[in-house]
């Protein structure tokens, strides 16, 4: 059994027997053994590790199903004989991983690197792989490494082709969600399958370059070749050799056994180490020389490139490093032509984009910026050299002109990687479903305002006007909570490390200041003495108590906790200060002994800081944050959300204290922002874009249905004041049509104009008429979200498709038809593109206990719904109750069944679903109350807000969902032309 799939099981084990003629009773002990198996048992373990990567394959040549799915589970079965008994036994003991996996964006290309090819040459992989599982990656986890980066190798040049090609693509990570695992991966896969000069460009500054150098030569380059020809036995041969003084060489570093070149692979030269950035090659040009058994043939011939050794380097982006590395390559000659080099750049959005305006340009020559130019200078001079760009926040670069072929847009793929387990990321901190801005469950968790005013006037005399000391309490409280569970079994290495991050301002004045000011707080707090442990124990009870995790060990009074309290503050204070100052602009603000989560013990310690502790900086063990600091910048304002990432035994205990009122500008152009919904609006464009890439990832027959450079138009911006990028680019691509067969089409950012709002309540008339005097009882069938049923009423009617239609056309919008792409799809569901005879209208009613109904145009009465626009923006949260939702996607997944207890019979495959909502603007229901005080609403007052899901069927069978306009940069008068 290989990755070439699953065979005949009973047959293979036959014909690999040791006996001439095998026994029936060879194949029945492993039945026997594997429906007995515990979950530790080494033959188990063997098949979960085979039918996991079966199931993750993407686009096997054994199989047409889909990966990660029970259908694809069923067809190995089916190739490997098993029977019923066998096939329960490993679906318990193997549970089918239906999680999402990597998202591509794709032009088409030619297939080379196959599974085949893959395990042939697999040396670097195996061990990264073998690496892996030592520390504790289980087998979903490692199947989906292996497809996310053979996704990505599969579509760089193949290195042996004749004729050089460059290809350019992106991939998208969560911040701090495991990128470097993924570009570890891609580079041991690259380098197996020939390419021998890698490129890693590792952040601006040495300590992220170091730490990028460090993770690839701790689980990637390996001690042997870090050693080369040093004997390790001789501390003479050790001098000047990387990692002596680390505690973690050489245990922690990957091991050979030998030279790889000593066991018919190859070995790798490191360019750069861990302390010494790229300064000039030290053994001149001779260390870029390839070595070719063949003088004849090019490089990239098979018959040189296999046996070559590979050369691996982290630079900073900084320009004099660049341009000493351009400059040395330049010395190179023609054999630069001859080398399949990778380039991975790390966080690609900073600092590589070029960010020059285009008006300034003179003669229209393009002037590119410091890094961006050379950058553009190292393609030029390697045109085998593929490049890879690795992001958390990739708007910066897709908005990048594809036209510009020296540029780095990423016009071969985009490939987004899905949320790994076990990270805490928008949804942990966000509560997306709510509809009336009210709190959720995972703010209540985990999210804490700033300001402490309680609005009681004589509370309000004394307060501090913020929460920093309840802040520092809550960093010392859960000091001593982890340390308690660390007594109490939970695994203590993700407790090494213990961070609270303060940042408010960008200004290093300030943040001396600040840091001041928590060193006088800290000396003040008398955590060991009676005031100390008041405070303590009531932030205990009220807070992380009520929160715990019941899983794992939470003392059940702050008495139980009280001795871990002097160990907490002991490790935070060690040194004779809490703070570190993390700013700057040299080197050395950065080279703090304190401040090195790699050599120091334990960073125990309150971080002040700006920019620099943002991206691409990971604060290990970050517990408490506070957070202060505007941007308009959507990718900044992401960057600085280091509270998302992996907290393994402390995720119950991370807390954000966020600032909801800030000042963000100066003098007649300053307001005030909320910076929770500002996360929460960037978050929601995130995930939105993610969700479109995977809606127009599947092919429609056999060919994409998006390519790289139509991806602009689907970014979206939830909030006006924070753009999702400096955008210095100009689409290059107009969306114009949206099919969404079984998906919800929602408008969330209706006229705030009362003229425009009157007229389009009154544009829906004749739905009201149809809806007005009905009533009928809509019953959820139990599902994921509840084991039991439930029910709401509503107002429901049948109106033809053309009704509605001419509804929805009519409307009015303020920023543009928003409907546009979408009336295109259903204007089509006529019998052209597809058959949708009539819409089931449903207008949801509140309890009656919370009910306020009024008419709107004289018809009705109905209930009139809440709903409250984001702050500076047109547009609100959610306009469909959950309930409503999952209620009108229940008939639309099930159209031939009847929602039992309802009022209606089943829907059929042809006809939709509408939820109508009259909406009134306002903050509480005392407001609505009033706009209904006569019994009539008027129509400015009423806001008609829908969601229309289409039929499943609405689709015709090339099930093409989306279409364009592009427009070639290049030819900047050329016709528009249509992309599909």
């Amino acid at each position: 059994m290989s990755r070439r799939g699953p065979k005949h099981f009973a047959k293979l084990a036959f014909a690999l027997a040791d006996s001439e003629e095998p026994a029936d009773t060879d194949v029945t002990g492993f039945h026997e053994r594997i429906l007995a198996a515990t979950p530790g048992d080494d033959l188990l373990a063997v098949w979960r590790r085979k039918l996991t990567a079966w199931d993750f394959e993407q686009s096997p040549s054994w199989s047409a199903t889909t990966a990660r799915t029970p259908e694809r589970r069923a067809e190995a079965y089916d190739k490997l004989a098993l029977d019923t008994d066998l096939r329960k036994a490993f679906d318990t003991a193997v549970p089918v991983h239906t999680e999402p996996g990597p998202v591509t964006i794709s032009r088409e290309f030619q297939p080379w690197y196959t599974r085949e090819q893959a395990a042939n040459r697999a040396f670097y992989w195996t061990s990264y792989e073998r690496l892996l599982r030592r520390k504790g990656w289980g087998d979903a986890a490692v199947s989906g490494l292996d497809e996310a980066a053979h996704a990505v190798v599969e579509r760089l040049a193949e290195p042996t082709r004749d004729d050089p090609y460059g290809a350019r693509g992106l991939v998208v990570g969560y911040v701090q969600s495991g990128k470097t695992a993924n570009f570890t991966g891609v580079t041991a896969k690259a380098i197996d399958a020939g390419y021998r000069l890698v490129i890693v460009l590792g952040g601006t500054l040495n300590l992220l370059r170091g730490q990028t150098q460090r993770r690839l030569d701790m689980e990637l380059i390996g001690r042997e070749n870090i050693l080369g020809a040093a004997d390790p036995n001789d501390p003479d041969a050790l001098v000047g050799i990387d990692y002596q003084d680390d505690e973690d060489w050489p245990a922690k570093f990957v091991s050979f056994g030998a030279r790889p070149s000593d066991l018919g692979a190859f070995d790798i030269e490191r360019l750069t180490s861990r302390d010494r950035d790229y300064m000039s090659l030290e053994r001149g040009i001779s260390a870029l020389e390839f070595e070719k058994p063949d003088r004849t043939r090019p490089l990239y011939d098979p018959a040189n490139l296999h046996a070559a050794r590979a050369r691996i380097m982290v630079v900073k982006k900084n320009k004099s490093v660049l341009e000493k590395l351009v400059k040395d390559l330049k010395k190179m000659g023609p054999i630069l032509g001859e080398i399949p080099a990778l380039i991975i750049d790390d966080e690609s959005d900073q600092a590589s984009v070029n960010t020059t305006d285009p008006k300034k340009w003179e003669d229209g020559k393009v002037t590119r910026t410091a890094i961006n130019g050379q950058i553009s200078k190292l393609l030029k001079l390697l045109p085998r050299a593929q490049y890879i760009g690795y992001t958390a926040t990739p708007f910066a670069n897709v908005f990048i002109d594809p036209g510009d072929e020296e540029d780095l847009f990423p016009r071969d793929f985009l490939i987004s990687l899905p949320r790994p387990a076990e990270y805490m990321g928008i949804q942990d901190f966000h509560d997306l479903d709510t509809i009336d801005g009210g709190e959720g469950e995972a703010e209540k968790k985990h999210v804490r305002d700033i300001c402490d005013f309680t609005g009681d006037p004589l509370m309000e005399a004394e307060s501090t006007g913020d929460r920093l000391q309840e802040a520092m309490d809550a960093f010392v409280l859960t000091g001593a909570l982890k340390l308690y569970r660390e007594k109490h079994s939970v695994p203590s290495g993700p407790f090494r490390h213990h961070t609270m991050l303060v940042h408010e301002s960008v200004r290093m004045a300030e943040h001396a200041v600040l840091a001041e000011r928590i060193r006088t707080m800290w000396r003040n707090a008398a955590y060991t003495g009676p005031a100390g442990h008041t405070r303590l124990a009531s932030l205990f009870d009220k807070d992380f108590h009520t929160y715990a995790d019941s899983s794992l060990p939470t003392p059940e009074t702050y008495a139980d906790l009280k001795p871990f309290i002097s160990g907490s503050c002991q490790l935070i204070n060690r040194g004779g200060s809490p703070v570190i100052v993390v700013n700057g602009e040299s080197e050395r603000d950065y080279a703090q002994p304190d401040l090195d989560f790699d050599r120091t013990p334990n960073v125990w310690k309150i971080l002040v800081g700006g920019t620099k502790l943002s991206r691409g900086f990971t604060v290990e063990g970050l517990t408490i944050t506070y957070y202060r600091r505007t941007t308009q910048q959507a990718d900044t304002l992401m960057q600085m959300g280091r509270w998302f990432g992996f907290r393994p035994g402390y995720r119950d205990l991370v807390r954000l204290y966020i600032g909801r009122e800030e000042q963000l500008g100066k003098g007649r152009n300053a307001k005030t922002v909320d910076l929770y919904e500002a996360f929460e609006a960037i978050c929601r464009d995130e995930e939105l874009f993610r969700a479109e890439l995977a809606r127009y990832a599947p092919l429609v027959d056999g060919r994409p249905q998006v390519i790289p450079a139509q991806i602009p138009p689907l970014v979206a911006q939830h909030l006006p004041w924070v753009k999702p990028s400096a955008r210095n680019k100009m689409f290059n691509a107009e969306l114009v049509e949206v099919r969404s067969p079984g998906k919800p089409i929602e408008p969330a950012a209706y006229p705030q104009d009362a003229v425009l709002t009157s007229r389009n309540t009154e544009h829906w008339k004749s739905v009201l008429a149809a809806l007005s005097g009905t009533s009928a009882t809509c019953v959820l069938r139990p599902d994921k979200t509840s084991p039991l049923p439930r029910s709401f009423q509503a107002a429901t009617a049948v109106v033809p498709h053309a009704q509605l239609l001419s509804v929805l056309s009519s409307l009015e919008w303020e920023d543009g038809n928003v409907l546009t792409p979408h009336l295109t799809y259903l204007s089509q569901l006529d019998g052209r593109l597809a058959k949708v005879d009539d819409w089931l209208v449903i207008a949801p009613q509140r309890t009656q206990r919370n009910r306020i109904e009024a008419t709107v145009l004289g018809q009705g009465p109905f209930s009139l719904s809440r709903r409250s626009r984001q702050s500076g923006k047109q547009s609100f949260g959610r306009i469909s109750g959950l309930e409503h939702r999952l209620f009108a996607q229940q008939l639309i997944e099930l159209p031939d069944s009847a929602s039992t207890g309802s009022s209606f019979p089943a829907l059929g495959a042809t006809r939709g679903v509408v939820l109508l909502y009259p909406v009134v603007e306002a903050a509480q229901d005392d407001e609505v109350k009033a706009v209904a005080t006569t019994g009539a609403a008027a129509t400015d007052r009423v806001i008609m807000a829908f969601t229309v899901i289409p039929p499943k069927a609405a689709i015709d069978t090339k099930k093409l969902l989306v279409r364009f306009q592009t427009k070639d940069s290049a030819r900047p008068d050329a016709v528009i032309v249509n992309a599909d």
